[in-house]
């Protein structure tokens, strides 16, 4: 019987396992949730809501490494979905009309 199996039965049962076990457990269920959380963002998204950093550079009239120094000064935050580097479009709708 699979550790899933054991989770969603009725069974009264006890286990034994070591802080090791029980960290990688716990290590498991987080990047599941991550996993889960970052194709539910993915799926839900509209288009163009998140633009890469290609896109926002042309979009703002600036280089990669401005970006880079505006989310290190908190002034345009990047966000990773899936290990992707991505800019809200709202955020830059911000900065565009700043200007």
């Amino acid at each position: 019987m699979k550790l899933q199996d054991l989770l969603e039965s009725d069974l009264n049962i006890s286990i034994t396992i070591t802080i090791k076990e029980l960290k990688e457990f716990a290590d498991y269920l987080l990047q599941q949730s991550k996993d889960d959380i970052e194709r539910l963002i993915l799926e839900t998204k509209q288009p163009k809501e998140y633009l890469t950093p290609n896109e926002t550079a042309k979009l703002l009239h600036v280089n990669r490494s401005t970006l880079y120094q505006w989310n290190k000064n908190g002034y345009l935050r990047v966000i990773e979905v899936g290990g992707k580097r991505l800019y809200r479009q709202s955020d830059i709708d911000a900065i565009l009309n700043r200007k």
